[in-house]
């Protein structure tokens, strides 16, 4: 089954979704993974703006929030995010193998606001719905509770490789936080919350905090399990492997109304429909880079161009 378009319209709000490979927890949320974590999103979006809305780092994928200007913003930030928390994740927990499963995924929220607290409300559950802690702010890896609860920026902390490597490269010793800086993060509230006042704002998250409380109590009494706890969430091995790695449809639009739904459906296919005979095009034989980008609906990724064969022989 081919993969779906990327379709995001400009100013979107969108859930990204991204797992290790295999399901692994390549992610593990030790104080110095978490820290890094929240160094390298921050960075990420100081370089390339996005306003992020909230974020949970799960042992073995993450969730983020957010609202893009195009399609184009998003891959940038997310290939930044991906490979470089790749990189400084993969050196903690000695993984040098390929680190992500696939492609993020991202999915449109509509512009309801039942819809936008609805998916606000399920990143706050991660950590509880999984049994894993019972409230929210008791998940010790990065993510964005206390941030909405308390208000305030999220901190944490970025490695400058680039200039480790060219000190390592002249001989020169120098301690490993003179290769460090703070990166600060502010979030954004929703856009249906965006002309709350401060107060009202950490309010209403304060509300969905106490619900997904009430909600985990109930389950634990429910299943008589206790939840696994911090300290063996931590000494869970990064290189293991779930038993039985989640696997789902993802849907196009997460809306509360048929009709919105229905909408977004319609514009994704006729979306879709422009870019598969602009490829057809592309296919029938040679056309300038100029005309063959025009062809192409505004914020698609055309495809990449074909090989030219070369005229001469290979020497020898």
């Amino acid at each position: 089954m081919s993969r779906r378009l990327r379709f995001v319209p400009p100013g979107s709000l969108v859930e990204v979704t991204c797992r290790t490979v295999q399901g692994r927890f390549l992610l593990t949320p030790t104080p110095l993974i978490s820290d890094l974590i929240r160094g390298v999103l921050a960075r990420a979006v100081r370089l390339y703006p996005v306003e992020i809305h909230a974020f949970c780092f799960l042992s073995n994928h993450f969730h983020l929030l957010l609202t893009v200007p195009g399609a184009d913003r998003l891959a940038a930030f997310m290939n930044y995010l991906n490979s470089n928390l790749a990189r400084e994740v993969g050196r903690q927990v000695q993984w040098r193998e390929k680190f992500w499963g696939r492609r993020y995924q991202a999915v449109l929220v509509s512009d309801e606001p039942t819809s936008q607290i609805e998916r606000l409300l399920y990143i706050l559950r991660h950590g509880c719905k999984e049994n894993l802690v019972r409230h929210p702010a008791d998940w010790p890896g990065a993510s964005s509770t206390e941030a909405l609860l308390a208000g305030g920026s999220i901190r944490g902390t970025w490695f400058d490789r680039t200039r480790e490597y060219r000190m390592r490269r002249r001989g020169r010793a120098a301690p490993r936080v003179q290769f460090s800086a703070v990166e600060t993060l502010e979030l954004a509230p929703l856009p249906c919350w965006r002309d709350l006042p401060p107060e009202l704002h950490r309010c209403r998250c304060a509300e969905l905090v106490a619900r997904v409380e009430s909600e985990t109590a109930h389950q634990i009494r429910t299943s008589g399990r206790e939840p696994l706890g911090r300290s063996r969430i931590l000494r869970q091995d990064p290189h293991l492997l779930p038993n039985r790695p989640k696997k789902s449809s993802t849907p196009l639009v997460h809306a509360s109304s048929s009709a919105v739904r229905k909408q977004v459906r319609w514009r994704y296919r006729n979306f879709a429909d422009a870019f598969r005979r602009a490829a057809d095009r592309l296919r029938l034989g040679p056309i300038a880079a100029a005309e063959a980008l025009l062809l192409f609906p505004p914020g698609s990724f055309p495809p990449p161009g074909r090989y030219v064969a070369c005229g001469n022989p290979a020497p020898g």
